[in-house]
């Protein structure tokens, strides 16, 4: 099933029953009026019986009648302004995939249920400039409403919408000129749906943490960062389910980011509450991480390949490794669907939500920002250094990969710490961050190199490889060896660099 997408811009009018049509060639920008076209539309709205989907301004329906009869999803995009996504009619009942999708980051595990029912007589005038381009639809509507869940008393009412084609926000100013003072006001509703259940519609749920301030409390610099992370789920979690292109890595990126916070300042909290998020953050990592890392480790041999003597890049090769990490690729990816389908998946998104708005702090957590950050930054900063001078002490080739393993994943950290403090911290943060993040991306290539050698080494010991193979794959192997010289002095030198870097209280 096809899905489609628009932007959609447009305003709501209250209007009388017994109001005139406003004279629409008034409205400034209008030459031509065309012939008004009538459509009755028939729509069932879906949510959750608790109308998650309402408190966050979402829109689910199924309509028919009209010109774009079908299933419509709107999503808030700004003032005036919400995308709207198309799908085929299907069936009364069932929501199409392709939309329930990109909804149970919201719903997490409830049913979506008919909750309403509105049947419009809709007359719509085209409006026209002086070129011909049709700047706008004027709808005026004859609107009975029923709620289904909860119930409540059928409502009759009218209302004019103007909805943009290729006018401008310019143009509805104009607009609304002409149409309030013909006896039109602007709609006390955001919808017509909030509208059909009146003061039982649901407060908008909008995040309590405060914006981050150089004296205000150390708490909302976490607060505001973990907040960030939950958009980052609510926006990929639809294209992780939908197979977008680099949405596991995004999630995963934002998982990373909220652990990195919690340890930096997790003594600015109740510690069992960030110990229990912290756990749950990993098993989601952990969830997302084989099919990540299948997919950067193919990208990267596939690339290597291609550097290779034309006589060492043989068919068998090539067809080893597509075949090895693409299976790994697609079983990983397939636990991650399993994993956003279950409660403890949606538990954490709700605890997050929770952490975000009540946060367990402690009295220190409410001391002055630039002071407590810069403290607790510096030492994520000093634990880098730690663990550079265990990298000197380490013996052998496999201990020091592990060494160094251990410097990407601080350096992460603190990378990430220096993100959450650029507004309180300023270019002293931003240049730690650089640095911290130049560190971690040379011993992240670094890291790569030693797990393609792993999986070279494993493919190479395949009994009765054939000779053009093993040529290749010898080949493959000096390239990491050297990959891997190569990102241990880089990753020495950009330590350097990072060294005493520190933020000022």
């Amino acid at each position: 099933m096809e899905t489609t997408g628009k932007l959609e811009t447009e305003q709501k009018y209250d209007a009388e029953t017994s109001s005139a049509l406003p004279d629409l060639r008034e409205i400034e920008g209008v030459d031509d009026v065309a012939e008004p076209v009538t459509d009755h539309l028939e729509a069932v709205y879906f949510d959750t019986p608790s109308l998650a989907l309402a408190a966050r301004r979402l829109t689910l329906r199924r309509r028919t009648g009209g010109t774009d009869a079908g299933w419509h999803l709107k999503l808030p995009a700004g003032t005036d302004q919400r995308e709207e996504i198309h799908a085929p009619l299907g069936q009364p009942e069932t929501v199409p995939e392709e939309l329930s999708d990109r909804l149970q980051v919201f719903t997490r595990g409830d049913e979506l249920v008919p909750i309403a029912r509105l049947s419009t007589r809709r007359t719509t005038y085209r409006l026209y400039g002086p070129i011909g381009e049709h700047l706008a639809d004027f709808a005026d509507d004859q609107v009975h409403a029923e709620a289904l869940q909860p119930p409540r008393p059928a409502l009759d009412w009218r209302e004019w919408e103007l909805e943009l084609v290729h006018g401008t926000k310019e143009f509805l100013d104009a607009a609304a000129e002409t149409l309030t003072s013909t006896g039109g006001s602007h709609s006390a509703y955001p919808s017509k749906l909030a509208r059909t259940f009146g003061e039982t519609w649901p407060a908008e749920l909008s995040p309590r943490s405060g914006k981050p301030r150089k004296k205000g409390p150390a708490a909302d610099v976490v607060t505001a960062y973990l907040g960030a992370r939950i958009e980052d789920f609510i926006t990929h979690d639809p294209g992780v389910r939908l197979g977008t292109p680099d949405s596991v890595h995004k999630m995963r990126s934002a998982t990373r980011r909220a652990r990195s916070v919690l340890a930096t300042y997790r003594k600015l909290f109740n510690r069992s509450a960030v110990r229990e998020l912290q756990a749950e953050l990993k098993w989601l990592g952990q969830s997302l991480g084989p099919a990540r890392d299948a997919e950067v480790m193919l990208e990267r041999l596939r690339q290597h390949l291609l550097e290779l003597p034309e006589e060492q890049r043989s068919g068998s090769l090539n067809q080893m490794i597509e075949l090895e990490l693409v299976a790994t690729h697609n079983a990983g990816y397939r636990n991650v669907l399993k994993t956003l389908q279950t409660d403890r998946y949606f538990r954490l998104l709700g605890s997050l939500e929770d952490f975000r708005d009540h946060p367990p702090a402690k009295p220190r957590a409410s001391r002055p920002a630039r002071k407590v950050t810069a403290k607790l930054v510096n030492k994520a900063a000093t634990r880098v250094e730690r663990s550079r001078k265990a990298v000197k002490r380490s013996a052998g080739r496999t201990a020091r990969d592990t060494a160094l393993h251990e410097v990407r994943k601080d350096a992460k950290r603190l990378r990430h710490a220096g993100e959450s403090v650029t507004e309180i911290h300023g270019k002293r943060a931003v240049k730690l961050t650089k640095a911290a993040g130049r560190l971690q991306t040379v011993l992240g290539d670094h890291q790569d190199s030693v797990m393609a050698t792993t999986l070279l080494r494993g493919l190479a010991a395949i009994p009765d490889l054939p000779a053009d193979a093993d040529l290749g794959l010898q080949s493959l192997l000096k390239m990491e060896e050297r990959i891997a010289r190569k990102t241990d002095k880089r990753a020495r030198k950009a330590g350097k660099r990072l060294r005493g870097l520190r933020l000022r209280s």
